[in-house]
């Protein structure tokens, strides 16, 4: 394929060019292990080509295993709510390839998405990025042609190796640690650690979000080795209303909380008032969704992007908490340990197993034997729209439907569900 010059911009030549981008990058989420790249020589050679655009830019660093989304967009929300222009970089997207770069909750113009990868054609034969080294190059990019005053740089995976660990931070956090790309990162909740932990700079504050006495060392210890402030944030008392409904949020919510003090000791502008709307306003400000969304009322529809086993069982507990007969509609994708999955599935549900509709995605009859032993009551369909029907279908207006399991059942329905309902 031979893409056109900016100039010649259509939606068709976007799309194309989003086409070319997904099959000529190493791209995680689609491929796996095999695509992903550690180490920061390449992100470094692919900075050094576009003039270091992210030593221009003022940053605040958001790792761990689960919640590493909903802190960035309730911390982008709160400096947007004191009046700051606030880039947000997050992964991976649900529906369009723009949502991973906002500002000031807008995403990111089609034309610089299309500009840069025209750029991205013409690269030295030497630098070969993946997927999210160049879409970290593109946030870094555009966070310093728009000029914004803070930018909220999510990592992507792990930490120590990741392509977003180039840059120097004002304040870094580490929202938890738990079993996830056990394939990549290590088999151990101390291996695991040990990745997240490398985002962990001199002189640079680091929020530590994580209970567990064992992480909590390990992060403290690397705060020590290389001179930063350790910060727990499980040890605040806060009390702080939001729109994202989440159970599990109070604990992002802490790290959050303890970003800003640090960040207002920095000379923010920060007030109470502030903290406070921009909690209860984070779909508003920043259009986050996917985290405990309830897409309709009768029956209740919520989805879900927890997807490995600590995640899920947060979102199971709450799920729970409800009593009335539940339809949930799950997919997963390949390297996601489903007999663990299975232990921990909410009782009085009917199932109804998916295929997520990207190459990693594993379709439930490659697990059935599991499902049987289980003993639980379930369905199995081709794709997460044909799930999702079905349980529509079969649930009374006082049950609950839900969809999850993986980001990218979200986003399946989402991207067939969410238009027609606006």
């Amino acid at each position: 394929m031979s893409l056109k010059s900016p100039k010649e911009f259509t939606e068709q030549n976007y799309q194309d060019a989003i086409d070319w981008l997904f099959a000529q990058v190493p791209y995680y989420q689609r491929d796996g292990q095999s695509a992903y790249k550690p180490g920061l020589q390449n992100i470094i050679k692919l900075c050094q080509h576009f003039g270091n655009p992210q030593d221009s830019l003022k940053c605040i660093h958001i790792g761990g295993t689960n919640g590493k989304g909903s802190t960035s967009n309730m911390l982008a929300s709160i400096l947007q709510e004191s009046g700051y222009k606030v880039g947000l970089y997050n992964s991976p997207h649900l529906i369009h390839f723009t949502e991973r770069i906002k500002v000031d909750g807008k995403q990111c113009d089609k034309h610089f998405v299309y500009e840069m990868i025209l750029k991205l054609q013409e690269l030295p034969d030497e630098i070969q990025p993946s997927f999210f080294e160049f879409t970290t190059i593109m946030a870094f990019e555009f966070f310093k042609r728009q000029n914004v005053d803070y930018a909220i740089i999510e990592v992507g995976l792990g930490g120590r190796l990741d392509a977003t660990n180039i840059i120097k931070a004002l304040v870094s956090a580490i929202t938890n640690v738990q079993l996830d790309h056990q394939n990549v990162l290590g088999d151990t909740i101390e291996e695991i650690a040990f990745e997240k932990a490398g985002i962990i700079k001199a002189n640079v504050p680091i929020i530590s979000g994580d209970e567990n006495p064992i992480v909590k060392d390990i992060i403290k210890n690397k705060a020590l080795e290389v001179g930063a402030m350790y910060i727990d944030a499980t040890e605040l008392n806060i009390d702080y209303p939001s729109d994202l409904q989440g159970i599990y949020q109070a604990k992002n919510k802490k790290v959050v909380f303890a970003i800003v003090e640090e960040l207002k000791k920095l000379g923010l502008n920060i007030t109470e008032e502030n903290i406070r709307e921009g909690f209860l306003n984070v779909h508003k400000n920043t259009g986050f969704i996917g985290r405990w969304f309830i897409f309709a009322e009768k029956p209740l529809t919520i989805c879900d992007t927890g997807h490995n086993q600590a995640g899920l069982e947060q979102v199971f507990a709450q799920l729970n908490s409800y009593p009335q007969k539940k339809h949930i509609v799950l997919g997963f994708v390949n390297d996601k340990k489903i007999d663990e999955v299975m232990k921990i599935l909410p009782e009085n549900s009917t199932y109804y197993f998916v295929k997520p509709a990207i190459h990693r995605g594993r379709h439930p009859e490659d697990y059935k034997n599991l499902l049987e032993e289980s003993k639980i009551f379930y369905k199995i369909f081709d794709n997460v729209q044909d799930g999702y029907l079905a349980a529509k279908q079969e649930a009374t207006d006082e049950e609950i439907v839900f969809i999850g399991g993986s980001n990218f059942v979200v986003g399946e329905f989402l991207e067939k569900n969410l238009e027609s309902k606006e």
